[in-house]
């Protein structure tokens, strides 16, 4: 089995559990201490939220402000539209921001949210017969019917 970890600094880590858990993540209290959060997603991924000076501690390379430098774009798959509105919903209420507006493809929908330290991930939804076909044949199918 192959997992993601995902390591994150923040400036506030009990901000970060709190705002992560409202977006449904678990903390795993055997990977957390003062020091970091293991913020469970799923049994696979996995945010560690780490103090910005424990996170210098794995790393010699300057720090990049999330909220001025643009690192990765992390795209975290959510079983429905409504399900994408709910967790965008849920960042906002707990200290995110959603730029933009929804990205409607059809067979796509996606949404981006930014946490409060600035690091910003999208939540999308991929209708399945879309993913198994390809979003070419599934259009195709749409127009026939």
């Amino acid at each position: 089995m192959t997992s993601i970890f995902v390591n994150i600094a923040t400036t506030d880590l009990e901000r970060a559990k709190a705002y992560y858990t409202a977006l449904g993540c678990e903390v795993n209290p055997n990977f957390t201490d003062d020091n970091a959060a293991c913020l469970v997603w799923s049994d696979e991924i996995y945010f560690m939220a780490l103090t910005k000076e424990y996170f210098s501690t794995f790393n010699d390379k300057e720090f990049a402000d999330p909220k001025t430098h643009a690192q990765v774009l992390l795209s975290i798959s959510r079983d429905s539209r409504d399900d994408v509105d709910k967790t965008i919903e849920a960042g906002v209420a707990n200290g995110g921001t959603a730029p933009g507006d929804p990205q409607d493809y059809g067979f796509m929908y996606s949404r981006d949210l930014i946490d409060p330290d600035g690091y910003g991930i999208q939540f999308l939804y991929m209708d399945p017969v879309a993913a198994e076909k390809g979003p070419e044949a599934y259009m195709a199918e749409q127009a026939q019917a």
